[in-house]
């Protein structure tokens, strides 16, 4: 499946949505890179190792999209309450729920959705 990064559109609608960085400690990576790199891996079903390195560390990519599942963070932004109605909300919605289909079952799929 091809991959296309998150527009500046789509980016403005999610950006509100993700928590504030801790106000001490390292800084974390780029919210919209590590984005970018989740869904990249998602939509082309590659090994978190194998992902571009423009996206930063696999390991940090891998560890924000477990801890945003931990906290609700995909719950919020997958929710109709949180976008106007429009196009990038579904675009974004099916760009998160379709490449764990028919996945379930081998391991390495992180169910997005409950």
């Amino acid at each position: 499946m091809k991959f296309e990064e998150l527009t500046e559109k789509e980016w403005e609608l999610i950006e509100p949505l993700l928590p504030p960085p801790a106000p001490t400690g390292r800084p974390r990576a780029d919210d919209k890179k590590t984005l970018n790199a989740i869904l990249y891996v998602l939509t082309t079903g590659c090994r978190w190792m194998d992902m571009p390195g423009e996206y930063g560390s696999y390991v940090t990519t891998w560890r924000r999209l477990k801890r945003w599942e931990e906290e609700g963070v995909w719950d919020i932004i997958l929710q109709d309450k949180a976008h106007p109605p429009h196009a990038p909300n579904v675009r974004l919605s099916v760009r998160l729920v379709l490449p764990q289909v028919g996945r379930r079952g081998r391991g390495d799929a992180i169910p997005l959705m409950r």
